[in-house]
């Protein structure tokens, strides 16, 4: 996905307060040296003049004497060189320094993206993905099978818990691996601290790492947010809320603790069916019984979600509690 106005606008307003601090150093720099050393600012002075008579000459397809301006540019270069030297100072000391050489803190390489613009969009990314720093403790690297029991068996299926989260890992995994090639949405169920929301992150780390725009919210904070949308006429709710719609992948993470009524019910149809239109990707995980999400939202909204979603449960004992009685371990 290409970055949103807003976005794209707010990592080169960055490049520009580089470069204006650049140019400010650097006359700062200038300043104290033709101060120190008068000779340096003639040099400079007459470079500029030489240099814009090459220039002239160049464009006026006149060849004679270009070369002399040339010895001429050549030998004033080398004696600031040795001017600098014996001051002290770098041969490079009144040249432009920039954060990123090979840009010159433009964003661009011709008319590629510079390594350090990407770095920029991932940086970007994961700060309004809400989950920039829990990501650095949930991710797959430190997701264990050890967490669920051997023992422990969901009826329906026969496998165990942590059988079921083999699977459920599986899913995860395949869902990143595919993302850019298959449309595809995921409905994670089941009881309260099975992890959960610790695989939702898992995908979200994956996906943020290769500049995918991640939103994540808890129900509570989605509806929320819609809610000042649908009630405000300011243009930077308006904005927030087709960012939601747009985003490549929208997490909305313990659906059902919210306060439910009939306009959650309407705006949680909105997202899901906006979302599926645009063919942009959506995790959803709750704690509900799947037999009682139609009661507490809708069959509409439960149809949309049972046709478009693959469905991943998983089952076990509260892992949070577990590690609680085992000394947060």
């Amino acid at each position: 996905m290409s970055l949103q106005n807003y976005q794209y606008d707010t990592i080169m307003r960055e490049y520009s307060r580089r470069q204006a601090q650049s140019r400010y150093d650097l006359e700062q720099r200038r300043r104290a040296v033709y101060r120190e050393i008068p000779r340096l600012k003639e040099i400079d002075e007459e470079v500029a003049s030489l240099s814009a008579a090459k220039a002239r000459a160049l464009l006026g397809g006149g060849t004679p004497g270009v070369e002399d301006l040339k010895a001429a540019i050549s030998v004033l270069s080398h004696e600031r060189t040795e001017l600098l030297d014996e001051g002290g100072y770098p041969a490079d000391y009144l040249e432009p320094r920039y954060v990123c050489p090979h840009c010159q803190d433009t964003g661009y390489i011709g008319s590629r993206k510079c390594s350090c613009f990407k770095k920029a969009e991932i940086e970007l990314l994961y700060a309004q993905s809400n989950l920039k720093e829990i990501l650095e403790k949930e991710n797959f690297d430190h997701f264990s099978f050890d967490c669920y029991s051997d023992t422990i068996k969901n009826d329906a299926t026969g496998l165990t818990a942590r059988e079921t989260a083999l699977h459920a890992y599986q899913a995860a995994t395949c869902f990143v691996k595919e993302f850019d090639s298959r449309f595809q949405n995921l409905f994670i169920y089941g009881n309260t601290g099975v992890g959960k929301t610790f695989l939702s992150h898992c995908i979200a780390g994956e996906l943020l790492k290769s500049a995918h725009c991640v939103l994540y919210f808890s129900a509570f904070d989605l509806f929320d947010l819609l809610a000042r949308s649908a009630f405000s006429k300011k243009a930077d709710h308006t904005n927030e809320e087709n960012f939601i719609f747009d985003c490549d992948l929208l997490i909305i993470d313990d659906l059902g603790t919210e306060l439910t009524n009939s306009f959650v019910s309407s705006q949680l149809f909105l997202c899901i069916n906006e979302r599926i239109m645009r063919q942009k990707s959506t995790i959803i995980s709750t704690n509900m019984k799947l037999e009682d999400f139609s009661d507490t939202y809708s069959e509409r909204t439960f149809s949309r979600i049972a046709s478009n979603y693959r469905m991943v449960k998983l089952i076990g004992k509260d892992i949070r509690i577990e590690k609680i009685f085992l000394g947060g371990k």
